[in-house]
């Protein structure tokens, strides 16, 4: 299906060239192309126009909109203002469809939606009401651009399809595009995905974008890389399918994606009375792609993907003939969790197939319109049984949701037992559909990981969630919850012609784009809090391990729970309490002690400190006055999933000043960490690191190593069995995050901007 080119290959004539580097030389002779390198991709042609700084390596990006949800734009919208925002210089959405649902906390959802529409109406924004749309359904529909670039503070930012790139980042690199400042990342390597072939029916996007996670993830071959789509297996495949794919790239963890657009994008934004954002986007002939990955779609299967990530690739078939592999899944758990639950995948194996609790089609990958009347198709006339086996569907837009009332897909999704819900977020985090203890739940959304789907591993409950397309979704309900392939059933699909009713955005959403009013008086509920004071890097450092994490990656779901916990996005003491909670729940009180040293070390002397430090000075007590003490996490490879900036930022109000791995999951966690204030010292691959939770490291000359560019640091473990030097590294900072960390965050280096 899917096969991995490791070397660098040229576009031309409509077609990748294969072979050796002279091989392809020849070929572009032959067809009279000049290799255009890079700049001939689609991707640098949209980088090149949006780049500030006229420096090809470094490149230092505006980008033409941004969007935003309900439990990331208050925790923006505070830092911006703090940092002197007037008003707001692009188009900013902020949407409401992770706490629209208001299930937890009492007021304190809606307090956030009310601030919303208060700062859209003081700073000129675009306010979406609750259960309007999911993020980034509203972006497809209203702000996608052919060639233009959109940042979100949702991870799955990912407009490709459309021809818009589309760039998930945490909130702070969204404040910077409101101060008018750049997105700043070296030039990008570019991966091609080559699409031949055409899919066989019943099988959908999600069964492409699991197989492409599962190819690339775990060595890591396109992270951080753009992703560009062409091949002629494109012209083969919907717009909702190239979304459907597109959408899940970032579980590929790359850093965006961009495809070729046609005939059937120009239909989508004439559909959605925007045919002026259509623009023909081909690479050009001469192209240089890094490396490349061909799909061909003739041979894809109905994929589902195994907790706990989406990567766990297999396809439907291969489980049903070895079930065994649920055993790994249980294993997996054991190793995470340990004693705290019981867990078992292998009481799903009965004699008739796999049995699964629930299934749920749902948000920005599943809500979609062809996937919901595929899915209608397949069970019409069918049921999906009086057992314990559910279905819920959660259209992404409510022009969605009209669109399969006027077709009667809804009507025929009802009859067959499903229950339709509103657009809504929640399944994908862990604030939706949570099954019962023990229970498998098959779902089109984004992310399997590990309490994604709400469990509560301290409580002794956890059940676990497996990607699967809609359309395997429906074929497993008509089976009464068996698992099913659907390529494995027969059906008649049928074609619906969509047609978009933006009437209902004229009538609900606010649009205030320029429309600033600065007596307009923002209106804040009791959760919503600023943030704490925060320090200035001193001349050393000395951190504290508060949590040691020897798993392969750890996501920001661990590092700061979703769920429920999203309520309190708008209160950053709050939230903090949660840090960790699920993964290492003696995380904030170490995190606590040690914050409480550090406060008795700025009023006069910590003896804590004083201890620590005469193991490795003679004048212990002289270099503490110039030692900021604080907590550190070390993580194998953080920071995979969510672009959340509450991963770090949780962290540093609890006194959290450095993050110790051996590479960081994301670009965005590490942006996260260095526009908090974070250490983002990484280790050499080689480096063992068999330090516990409560050993030290000492980095002395940390602020004068920062502020001269040195990128090697040497620093010193202090353990229970003695001092051991260690080489640290902070590579690759920019001038700006050199003097972020040296202020101590984002908040900071504007304020002493504005001085």
């Amino acid at each position: 299906m899917i096969e991995v080119l490791r070397h660098g290959v040229h576009y031309a004539n409509g077609a990748l060239l294969f072979g050796s580097e002279r091989e392809q030389a020849e070929q572009l002779a032959a067809l009279g192309c000049a290799d255009k390198g890079r700049d001939g991709t689609i991707a640098y042609s949209i980088l090149r126009a949006h780049n500030q700084s006229g420096d090809a390596n470094a490149l230092q990006i505006r980008f033409d909109s941004l969007i935003s949800h309900d439990i990331t734009y208050v925790g923006i919208i505070q830092t911006a203002r703090a940092s002197g925002l007037k008003e707001f210089p692009i188009p900013y959405a902020l949407t409401n469809c992770h706490n629209s649902l208001c299930a937890v906390g009492g007021t304190i959802n809606e307090d956030d939606h009310v601030f919303g529409l208060s700062a859209a109406k003081k700073y000129g924004g675009i306010y979406v009401p609750a259960n309007q749309a999911v993020i980034h359904q509203y972006a497809r529909e209203e702000m996608a651009k052919c060639g233009n670039m959109l940042l979100g503070s949702d991870s799955h930012t990912r407009y490709g399809a459309l021809g818009t790139m589309g760039v998930g980042e945490g909130g702070p690199e969204l404040v910077k595009q409101l101060l008018k400042n750049t997105w700043d990342i070296p030039a990008p390597q570019v991966v091609c995905v080559y699409l031949e072939g055409k899919p066989p029916k019943g099988v959908g996007p999600h069964d492409v974008a699991i197989a492409l996670c599962g190819a690339v993830f775990k060595e890591g071959l396109v992270t951080n890389k753009v992703l560009e789509f062409v091949g002629p297996g494109v012209k083969n495949l919907s717009a909702d399918f190239r979304i459907g794919i597109d959408v899940m790239t970032t579980e590929t963890a790359c850093l965006s994606s961009i495809w070729e657009t046609d005939d059937e994008i120009q239909k989508f934004y004439t559909v959605h009375g925007r045919p002026q954002d259509y623009k023909a986007l081909q690479p050009q002939d001469g192209a240089y792609y890094d490396m490349a990955i061909r799909i061909d779609l003739s041979k894809m299967e109905s994929m589902i993907a195994l907790p706990f990530h989406p990567s766990n690739a297999f396809t439907i078939h291969e489980l049903q003939a070895n079930p065994g592999l649920l055993r790994d899944v249980e294993a997996a758990a054991k190793a995470q969790f340990g004693s705290k639950v019981n867990f078992s995948l292998q009481d799903k194996i009965r004699p008739e197939g796999i049995y699964v609790d629930q299934g749920v089609i749902a948000g920005c990958s599943g809500g979609m319109f062809e996937s919901i009347c595929e899915a209608a198709a397949i069970l019409d006339g069918k049921s999906t049984g009086d057992g314990y086996f559910s279905l819920s569907v959660y259209p992404s837009s409510v022009p969605i949701n009209l669109a399969l009332l006027k077709n009667g897909v809804q009507q025929k999704l009802l009859e067959a037992g499903a229950v339709f819900k509103p657009c809504f977020c929640g399944p994908c985090f862990g604030a939706g559909d949570v099954p019962a203890n023990n229970g498998l739940s098959i779902r089109h959304t984004t992310r399997n990981f590990p309490n994604r789907e709400g469990s509560k591993p301290g409580d002794g409950q956890l059940s676990s969630v497996a990607l699967v397309d809609a359309r395997s979704i429906a074929a497993t309900a008509a089976a009464g919850g068996i698992l099913t392939a659907a390529t494995d059933v027969d059906y008649d699909s049928v074609s619906y012609e969509y047609s978009f009713e933006k009437g209902v955005y004229d009538r609900r959403v606010y649009q205030g784009f320029g429309k600033a009013d600065p007596e307009a008086e923002l209106r804040f509920g009791p959760n919503i809090t600023d943030w704490p004071q925060m320090y200035a890097l001193e001349e050393n450092l000395l951190v504290k391990l508060a949590a040691v994490l020897h798993d392969d990656v750890t996501t920001t779901d661990e590092l700061i729970p979703s769920g429920e916990t999203s309520s309190y996005r708008s209160n950053p003491l709050r939230l903090s309490e949660f840090a960790l909670s699920r993964r290492e729940p003696q995380y904030v009180p170490r995190a606590k002690a040690v914050a409480a040293e550090e406060a008795k070390r700025r009023a006069g002397g910590s003896d804590e400190v004083i201890a620590v430090l005469s193991k490795v000075t003679d004048d212990a007590a002289e270099t503490a006055k110039h030692t900021q003490f604080g907590s550190c996490v070390f993580a194998n490879r953080p920071g995979d999933g969510s672009a959340r900036e509450q991963a770090a930022s949780c962290q540093k109000v609890l006194g959290g000043f450095a993050n110790i791995c051996y590479a960081f999951a994301t670009k965005r966690y590490r942006s996260n960490c260095i526009n908090w204030g974070i250490l983002p010292f990484t280790l050499d691959k080689d480096t063992p690191f068999p330090y516990e939770v409560g050993d030290y490291v000492f980095v002395p000359g940390i602020r004068s190593a920062i502020q001269n560019g040195v990128e090697t640091i040497p620093a010193k473990v202090i353990a229970g069995d003695g001092v051991k030097d260690i080489t640290l590294y902070v590579k690759g900072l920019t001038e700006d995050e050199k003097t972020i960390i040296l202020e101590g965050c984002l908040m900071n280096y504007y304020k002493a901007q504005m001085k």
